[in-house]
């Protein structure tokens, strides 16, 4: 009975494992060349961001404090002394409110003015006007609105010609209208942002379902609802990531119209985090208040990309 060959001796006696040696000699060398051209990124990736991140978590485990340097390990001390700190749950109950408010009204509105200006006379100049104020840095933003909320400031004036008495509300130092005063300042430098985004995805949907609805009678809020909605819903995924990373972020135009921290309405997650770290000196806690909002912005952001896989894949 003659012997069976096995697989080496196949591929040996037809020549494929040459072939074969050659295509792995082939990959070896494009992934060599590939690692060569990508090291200086990767290196400096690491350099920049990823060794900065992992050196913070490592001092949020310690006891380092200005001007004394690391005294000792603490473990996991500052993050249950940041549970038993009473600002931290302000801060969070504010940051979560920011998170909403940023998400939900520049949404709506930039949504509104978006499909109110397409296509509208004069549609390049109220973009323009609206889009505006973003191109302002948020502390300009905050100096400006400011002197508008003050005392004696443009809104108490307006509000006492228009009522026909004298107006004096401290709107940035009254705890029932700071929060509304700060968000609304928010909305009118981020709306131009998301109006313009809107109208790049409203421009990316195709015509031809809108008028086949259209020809078979289909109303503007039937056709809104269940053809351009569904459509838009990809770009209105990506201005809701924007929106949450913004709220959850918020720090400029808090510290800039805020009054004196802690213990006030405008005392967000990062506020609490830098006046932690840099008013008090506490930088270990300053780092582990950093490390639990990098969690929490990781995770929501992970919610949304599987959220908006999910949307491609319904899309498609």
């Amino acid at each position: 009975m003659p012997k069976r060959e096995t697989d080496d001796e196949i591929l040996a006696r037809i020549g494929l494992d040459t072939l074969a040696a050659t295509e792995k000699h082939r990959t070896r060398r494009a992934f060599r060349t590939a690692f060569f051209f990508m090291a200086p990124a990767v290196a400096f990736v690491s350099i920049v961001l990823l060794f900065p991140v992992l050196y913070n978590i490592y001092i949020s485990l310690t006891k380092w404090r200005r001007f004394s340097g690391f005294d000792e390990f603490a473990g996991a001390r500052n993050y249950t002394r940041m549970i038993d700190n009473p600002f931290f749950a302000e801060a969070l109950a504010n940051t979560a409110i920011w998170v909403v408010a940023s998400m939900t009204l520049p949404l709506a509105i930039g949504l509104g003015l978006a499909i109110l200006l397409r296509g509208a006379p004069g549609e390049g100049a109220f973009k323009n006007i609206i889009f505006l104020p973003r191109i302002l840095a948020p502390t300009v933003v905050g100096v400006l609105w400011f002197y508008v909320y003050a005392p004696d400031g443009v809104l108490n004036r307006a509000l006492g010609v228009a009522t026909g008495r004298e107006v004096d509300i401290g709107w940035l130092y009254q705890d029932n209208t700071v929060t509304g005063a700060i968000i609304a300042t928010f909305v009118w430098q981020s709306v131009g942002l998301v109006m313009v985004l809107i109208l790049l995805g409203l421009a990316a949907i195709p015509r031809d379902p809108i008028e086949a609805a259209t020809v078979d009678g289909a109303r503007p809020w039937q056709v809104f609802r269940h053809i351009t909605l569904p459509l838009l819903l990809p770009t209105l995924l990506v201005v809701t990531i924007l929106s949450v990373l913004a709220g959850f972020t918020a720090f400029d135009l808090l510290w800039v119209m805020g009054v004196p921290y802690p213990g006030q309405r405008t005392l967000s997650l990062a506020v609490f985090m830098y006046f932690e770290a840099f008013q008090k000196g506490a930088w270990a806690f300053g780092s582990a208040l950093a490390v639990v909002i990098g969690i929490v912005v990781l995770s929501v952001t992970w919610v949304q990309a599987a959220m908006q896989a999910r949307i491609d894949r319904m899309t498609k």
